[in-house]
C-alpha cells in the first residue's frame, strides 16, 4: 500500500507507539488520521505533532472496551475522512503491582478488557470499515510477551498470544475481504507503558533485571514496523517482531513470521533455549 493520500484510524494514539505511528504516516504523505484514547490532552499534542507533519487530525476520545464508542469512533473517522485504508488497534495496558496472583480482580478484567476484547472490536469494525471502501490493512498490536510465559502478569502475556491467535485467524481476510490483519510485537519499548509495570512512576522490581540487560526500543522503531507491514501488500496473517537491539548503537532484531507454523516454531526454539541459559546458570551456582 502506498500510504500517501491514505486515510488512517490509531487508538492508543495519545502518547508512546501511538502517537509514533501517527506521525510516521503523517510524514509518509497520508491525509488524514483519526485519533482515539482516553487521555484527551495526550490526544491534543498528537494531533498538534501529525498536522505540523501535512495531514490532517481528528481527535476521537473512546474506551476501547465499549462496543458503543467504538462503533461511534469508527462512524466519526468514516464521515470525516468518507473513508478508511488503515487501521491501528493499538491501545493496551498491564496489571501492573501488585503482581499475578495478588492483582485485583477489576486489574485482570480491565486487561483483558483493553487488551483483548478492544483488539476484537477494533478488528471486526474495521473489516467491516475499509472492506466498503475497497479494502485496506489493519496492524493490531502484540507483544513480544506472547513468544513465552510471563509470570508476573500473565493477563497481559495471555491477551497479547490471543491478539496473534486473531491475526492468524484473520489471514483469509485478505482474499475474502480485501483487509491484510497483521501484527507488531515490540519488544521492550521506552514509553511511559515501562513504568505502569510498577506503581505507576517507575518500573517494577521484577522488570529490573531485564530493564539493566537491554537497550530500550524507541516508539519511532517500532512505528517503523508498523509502516513496513502497511506498505506490503504481501503480508497477511503475519507477525513482525521488532525485539530489543544487542547493544546500543545496533539496529532492533526484526524477526518476520509469515504464518503459525513459523510463530510457533521460532516459540518454540525461543523456550528451548531459555531453558538451556536457565539450566547452565542452574549448573554454574
Amino acid at each position: 500500500m502506498d500510504i500517501k493520500g491514505k486515510y488512517g484510524l490509531i487508538t492508543g494514539a495519545a502518547s508512546g507507539i501511538g502517537r509514533a505511528t501517527a506521525c510516521a504516516l503523517a510524514e509518509a504523505g497520508a491525509a488524514g488520521i483519526a485519533l482515539a484514547d482516553l487521555d484527551e490532552a495526550g490526544l491534543k499534542e498528537t494531533a498538534r505533532l501529525v498536522e505540523a507533519a501535512g495531514a490532517k487530525a481528528l481527535v476521537i476520545p473512546c474506551d476501547v472496551t465499549d462496543r458503543h464508542a467504538q462503533t461511534h469512533m469508527f462512524s466519526t473517522a468514516e464521515s470525516g475522512f468518507g473513508r478508511l485504508d488503515i487501521v491501528h488497534n493499538n491501545a493496551g495496558t498491564i496489571c501492573g503491582e501488585p503482581i499475578w496472583p495478588e492483582c485485583s480482580l477489576e486489574k485482570i478484567e480491565l486487561v483483558v478488557s483493553v487488551n483483548l476484547i478492544g483488539v476484537m472490536f477494533g478488528t471486526r469494525l474495521a473489516v467491516e470499515t475499509l472492506s466498503r471502501h475497497g479494502g485496506g490493512v489493519i496492524i493490531n498490536t502484540a507483544s513480544t510477551a506472547s513468544l513465552r510465559t510471563y509470570t508476573a502478569d500473565p493477563m497481559y502475556s495471555g491477551t497479547k498470544t490471543a491478539v496473534v491467535n486473531l491475526v492468524h485467524s484473520s489471514a483469509g481476510l485478505a482474499a475474502s475481504h480485501g483487509v491484510r490483519v497483521n501484527a507488531i510485537l515490540p519488544g521492550m519499548t521506552r514509553t511511559a507503558f515501562i513504568d505502569r509495570t510498577g506503581d505507576g512512576t517507575k518500573p517494577a522490581e521484577w522488570l529490573g533485571p531485564a530493564l539493566a540487560q537491554s537497550t530500550m526500543l524507541t516508539p519511532d522503531q517500532i512505528a517503523a514496523g508498523v509502516l513496513t507491514l502497511i506498505e506490503d501488500d504481501e503480508r497477511a496473517g503475519e507477525c513482525l517482531i521488532v525485539d530489543n537491539p544487542p547493544g546500543p548503537d545496533a539496529a532492533p532484531v526484526e524477526t518476520r513470521l509469515r504464518n503459525p507454523v513459523e510463530f510457533y516454531d521460532f516459540v518454540a526454539g525461543r523456550t528451548r533455549a531459555m531453558a538451556e541459559m536457565m539450566a547452565n546458570q542452574a549448573n554454574a551456582d
